[in-house]
């Protein structure tokens, strides 16, 4: 056939190993950074001169740019950087890494700090301040204090105007981040029907705060805290005056009838009433009673009806008063001496300014004697009697004791005055 007649494709010989050739060794160039010029001048000039054996046509082409960084070293030859084998061991052993990082060491050594440079022998100095050189106003820092200083520890008493009223309290403006807000049973004593008539807005209002700050800066605050404070310390004034007060009974129970005073529930025990044995009729009266106990604390608060009529003859008393009464007991200590319902104490240092040997020398059990009073305590119930201060020589009142008494009147004169001197010079 025709076609098996045409000659065959040849395939291409493969090339040829270049296993056996020759290898051109790999050539590498170090180049470390100099600032000599003329080093870099010359290494330029080397590079012209090999382009040009190699090519001679490039001798008319135009120069590239070249960028060159001086270095601190002479750079190797190109010729000797083509021959690996003419380069010593120690170099062939050094990569471009170590170069470089000789290079910065050298730098670093040869390139001065500018500020050493410029200053070499000086040190810099860090003045010391004081508070004085500062800009600071301590009124006005306290001022600040006293602004930011949270409204409201409990305990305090604090005036605000109402700013709202609720179903279940009031809000009052007492100059905090936020309102006091003041339960409806914290409103005040007894049972309030309708708050918005209670507390109009803008009425001013002293309150007690009963709760300190919460997350919000509200504090919780109560009209009747306050009351019943202040409540408990005019009960403790009247209680040291030992005043008769006035009182109406509203209840009673087994031990004895309830009353209202200041604000305060009292208590009158059976057996502090004239009437005790039917005291359940004695609801609706008015009594006139003494106090037994005040205790905030506890609040407790009892009251005497039969005491009453001893704290009544101590209204009557002062200091400095000339009374009259009868010795109806003798201790080691001293008389006992009725004043008409309440008794007072002549203590053995205050019946003269003599000495004596035994009480029963000067006064007898039943004696009428004058004295003055020099002491008064109502709330304990007590009265301290003197009749040294009657005397004119010292133990008068033993030796003439008739003459002391009738004279008594005059004489009480010149103590009273003594004893108001005395009473102003203690003050002062």
């Amino acid at each position: 056939m025709a076609g098996s007649d045409s000659p065959k494709p040849q395939k291409p010989n493969p090339p040829t190993s270049a296993a056996n050739s020759p290898r051109k060794p790999l050539q590498v160039m170090h180049i470390s950074r100099k600032n000599d010029e003329s080093s870099s001048e010359k290494l330029l000039g080397e590079v012209e001169e090999e382009k040009l054996k190699t090519n001679p046509s490039s001798k008319n082409a135009p120069k590239p740019p070249t960028i060159f960084e001086p270095s601190q070293k002479p750079i190797q030859s190109i010729s000797k950087a083509n021959n690996p084998s003419q380069a010593s061991e120690g170099e062939q052993a050094l990569t471009m890494e170590d170069l470089l990082a000789k290079e910065e060491k050298t730098l670093s050594h040869k390139i001065p700090n500018q500020s050493e440079k410029s200053f070499p022998n000086i040190e810099p100095v860090f003045a010391e301040r004081s508070v004085d050189d500062f800009d600071f106003d301590e009124d006005e820092f306290l001022a600040a204090l006293d602004q930011n200083e949270p409204i409201g520890n409990t305990g305090e008493i604090a005036k605000g105007k109402v700013i709202g009223v609720e179903s279940d309290g009031v809000y009052v403006d007492i100059g905090g981040k936020a309102p006091g807000f003041m339960p409806k049973k914290e409103c005040g004593l007894g049972v309030i029907t309708n708050l918005k008539e209670r507390f109009p807005k803008d009425l001013e209002v002293e309150v007690l705060v009963t709760r300190e700050q919460n997350a919000d800066g509200m504090v919780t605050i109560s009209c009747r805290a306050l009351a019943l404070r202040q409540s408990w310390e005019r009960v403790e004034n009247l209680e040291k005056e030992g005043k008769v007060v006035q009182v109406k009974v509203n209840g009673f129970n087994r031990g004895g009838v309830t009353c209202e005073l200041e604000g305060l529930r009292a208590f009158i025990p059976r057996s502090q009433l004239e009437q005790g044995e039917n005291h359940e009729s004695l609801v609706g009266k008015t009594l006139g009673t003494a106090f037994l106990e005040v205790n905030p604390d506890s609040r407790k608060l009892v009251l005497s009806e039969k005491k009453a009529a001893t704290a009544k003859l101590f209204a009557e008393l002062k200091i400095g008063q000339l009374i009259e009464g009868k010795i109806i007991s003798i201790k080691p200590y001293g008389f006992f001496v009725d004043l008409g319902g309440i008794s007072g104490l002549l203590h053995q240092s205050s019946i003269t300014n003599g000495s004596f040997r035994s009480l029963s020398e000067i006064f007898k059990k039943g004696d009428q004697i004058k004295a003055l009073i020099t002491d008064l305590d109502p709330r304990r119930g007590r009265i301290g009697l003197n009749t040294a201060l009657l005397e004119g020589p010292p133990g008068e009142i033993i030796q003439e004791t008739e003459k002391v008494l009738s004279e008594a009147s005059e004489r009480a004169l010149k103590a009273q005055e003594a004893l108001l001197n005395k009473g102003q010079e203690n003050s002062e």
